[in-house]
Order: C-alpha cells, then sequence, then structure tokens
C-alpha cells in the first residue's frame, strides 16, 4: 500500500512541477533614474531648443524576456534647457515650467503607462502608452528597442493635445517668425 501511495505522490509531483515549468513568470524591473535620461526637443519657425527631463520613478514588466508592460513617472521640475547658457537659459526654463507650457506648480509629475507591447522583432518593440500631461491623458504609439539592460524610445508627440498651446500656429494668427511647431521629441534611455 505504502509503495502504491509513494507512485501515485511521485506521479502527481512530476505532473505538477510539469506544469510548473510550463508557466512564464512576469517580472518588474525598475528603472536606475539616475542612468536614464529623457531629452526633449522643440521646432520653432527660427531654429529649435532642447534640454532634459528627469525620471522620478519607473518600471518594466516583462514575461520572461518579452517586454509586456512598464510604468514611468516624469518630474516636470526638473525640465532644463541644454543649448542656451546664462541669462536665456534661465528665461526659457522658466517660461517652459510658467502656465505657458508645462505649469510644473500645479502638474509637477507627468505619466507614461505602457498599455500594449507587441514585440516586431528580437530586441524591438511597437508599444502603445497612456501620455499624461497636465492630468490630460492620450494615447501615443512609439518604437522602443531593448538590448540586455537598456532601452532607448523615441517619441513624436503633439503638445496641443495636452493644452500646451503657447506660440501654436494651430490656435494663433500672425505668430510668424515667433511660431513654435506643435510637434516635439522626446528621446527616452532606460538603464534597469
Amino acid at each position: 500500500m505504502k509503495k502504491i501511495i509513494l507512485s501515485i505522490a511521485a506521479v502527481a509531483l512530476l505532473i505538477a512541477l510539469q506544469s510548473f515549468t510550463n508557466h512564464s513568470f512576469s517580472s518588474v524591473d525598475v528603472i536606475n533614474v539616475t542612468n536614464s535620461k529623457i531629452i526633449w526637443k522643440g521646432y520653432k519657425v527660427s531654429g529649435s531648443h532642447e534640454g532634459t527631463l528627469s525620471l522620478q520613478s519607473g518600471s518594466l514588466i516583462f514575461n520572461d524576456t518579452q517586454l509586456t508592460g512598464g510604468e514611468f513617472t516624469i518630474d516636470m521640475t526638473t525640465i532644463s534647457c541644454t543649448d542656451l547658457s546664462g541669462e536665456y537659459k534661465g528665461k526659457l526654463e522658466g517660461h517652459l515650467k510658467s502656465d505657458d507650457f508645462f505649469g510644473v506648480e500645479k502638474y509637477p509629475t507627468s505619466k507614461l503607462v505602457i498599455t500594449k507591447a507587441k514585440q516586431t522583432s528580437k530586441n524591438a518593440y511597437e508599444i502603445t502608452a497612456d501620455l499624461t500631461i497636465k492630468d490630460i491623458t492620450k494615447s501615443i504609439k512609439f518604437d522602443a528597442s531593448i538590448y540586455g539592460k537598456k532601452a532607448t524610445a523615441n517619441l513624436k508627440i503633439d503638445r496641443t493635445d495636452f493644452n500646451v498651446k503657447y506660440g501654436s500656429g494651430s490656435f494663433f494668427d500672425d505668430l510668424k517668425d515667433n511660431m513654435i511647431y506643435d510637434e516635439m521629441d522626446l528621446v527616452i534611455d532606460l538603464e534597469f
């Protein structure tokens, strides 16, 4: 009788181990915010400006090695300009933080939440995400690449979708050389 019980227990254990190894596991990789960076670039008729933003927190979710989700909080109070110096740098940064642009006193953070990640090749993904700026959330799509413990993405966003309309030719007439284009770029480099 003991042999029968031991045999049944052994078979049950093997079945349990087999089903256990056939399941995939999710993991959450926390972003190293110190070694990660966001570069923004905005365009106007007479040129462009660029700078950086810092991540407050972030994580990527994987099912085995495949990206399935993620969430990031951007510290909007860290917006800086890297192509100017001195007085002009300070003026632009102050203007970007003001209610004309991102209103960082009222909206100190923005958020990006990955809602879908479709793998298009070994290291490439087509991402669908909810981007929230100034408490306005819009769905966006962009491509991302993951190599080892690093991820990169290039986003194009229409700032006017988030009520950032200052200098927009879509909303104001006769801006001439003072017009700022609606579309801006974000280049995101993550380390996790």
